[in-house]
C-alpha cells in the first residue's frame, strides 16, 4: 500500500515566500491519492519557541487553505525526524503501508531528514523533489549558487535508498 505524508503545509512556513507552483503539486499529489483511496497523512510541526512561526499558540500552526480537512491522518511533530516520538510508525503500520510519497517543507529538513528515516525503518521511499519547498536559500547556507532541492533531491538519489522524482515522472509512470 502507498501513502502520501505532506510535511508541515503549515502558514508559518508557507506564507513566508511565493510557494503557489509547489503548493499546486502539493494539491495534486493529495487529490491524486484520495481519488485511489490511499492514505493521505500530513504532518504539523509545533514548537514550543514564542519567537517561532510554527509556535504553539500561534495562527502558523495551522495547515493552509482548509487543506487539513483532506488528511486522514495528522501527525504533530516536534522535531524534523516526522518519526521521532509521534505516531507516525503505527499509523503506517495500521494502514499496511510500504509504500511512502514524501513531499512538503522544508526541503533539507523535514522532507529529508524523515525521508531517510523512513528508508532505515524499511519503507520504499519516494521524494517528489519539486513538491518540496523550502524558506531557506542561498543566502541562509552563505554558498552562492545553491539550488537546495537540487543539492537534497540528488545527495538523496546517490544514497540509493530514497528514489527521487519530479512530479511529472512521477504522473507518467501513473
Amino acid at each position: 500500500m502507498q501513502a502520501l505524508l505532506v510535511i508541515d503545509l503549515q502558514k508559518g512556513i508557507v506564507l513566508q515566500k511565493e510557494f503557489d507552483e509547489t503548493v499546486n503539486k502539493i494539491r495534486w499529489l493529495i487529490d491524486h491519492f484520495k481519488s485511489k483511496g490511499r492514505p493521505v497523512i500530513f504532518t504539523k510541526h509545533i514548537d514550543d519557541d514564542p519567537e517561532s512561526n510554527l509556535y504553539k499558540e500561534c495562527e502558523g500552526i495551522e495547515i493552509i487553505e482548509n487543506l487539513e480537512e483532506k488528511a486522514d491522518y495528522v501527525v504533530q511533530k516536534h522535531t524534523p525526524d516526522s518519526f521521532l516520538k509521534t505516531n507516525l510508525e503505527k499509523i503506517l503500520t495500521e494502514e499496511k503501508v510500504t509504500e511512502l510519497v514524501i513531499c512538503g517543507f522544508n526541503t533539507e529538513y523535514c522532507c529529508m531528514f524523515t525521508a531517510i528515516v523512513a528508508a532505515d525503518k524499511g519503507f520504499n521511499v519516494c521524494f517528489i523533489e519539486d513538491a518540496t519547498g523550502t524558506v531557506c536559500d542561498e543566502e541562509t547556507y552563505e554558498m552562492p549558487g545553491l539550488d537546495i532541492n537540487d543539492f537534497v533531491g540528488s545527495v538523496l538519489n546517490w544514497s540509493n535508498i530514497v528514489t527521487v522524482k519530479y512530479l511529472e515522472e512521477y504522473q507518467g509512470e501513473l
